[in-house]
């Protein structure tokens, strides 16, 4: 089994943030894929399904970013998983809008979603950095990350989601390389 989390914030006031593209991901997958109902569990909203020949429960925090950590631990423990069976799926200042990238452990840049599941579970874990690009200066940061995605970006936005959600299958398989390449592919169509 694998658990794929996706980072954001819980009330719908925080919805269309780009702090909450991770969310954003997870719902896409569920309904491309065809995912159970969600249940509340694991401090958070939980659905199951199947990738291709994969289980995956999906995991979307109810904790609020800083304290991400906590569901996805409860959801490891739960499930006596360690962290190779962890993908998460969040936003990335220092990627371009709308690029995908995937990596194994790394740095934190700040991002307390991040923080809080280091915290709890150690750096290495799987990410899906979904980019929202950097505004400039540091002090254009906040309001930045915890801004709605402009009408403008809406197309981008859908394209990408839907790109993630239907190359989710090489994720499944463990083929980062590919994922990344066919949801560029789809995004350049």
């Amino acid at each position: 089994m694998q658990i794929w989390t996706g980072l954001g914030n819980p009330r719908p006031q925080y919805a269309m943030h780009r702090h909450n593209v991770g969310f954003m991901a997870i719902d896409v997958i569920a309904e491309m894929h065809g995912f159970g109902p969600v249940q509340k569990k694991f401090s958070g909203w939980v659905q199951e399904g199947r990738i291709g020949s994969h289980k995956v429960l999906l995991l979307k925090p109810a904790t609020y970013m800083n304290e991400s950590g906590r569901a996805v631990g409860e959801a490891l423990r739960f499930y006596k998983l360690g962290t190779e069976a962890l993908t998460v799926f969040h936003d990335e200042l220092d990627l371009a809008p709308f690029k995908v990238k995937v990596r194994t452990g790394g740095g934190l840049a700040g991002h307390n979603g991040l923080r809080s599941i280091d915290q709890h579970l150690g750096p290495d874990f799987r990410r899906v950095r979904i980019g929202i690009g950097h505004p400039g200066h540091k002090d254009r940061v906040t309001g930045h990350v915890l801004g709605n995605y402009a009408k403008a970006e809406m197309d981008d936005l859908a394209d990408m989601l839907a790109a993630i959600g239907a190359e989710a299958g090489w994720l499944a398989d463990g083929n980062d390389a590919r994922f990344m390449s066919d949801v560029a592919l789809r995004q350049q169509g």
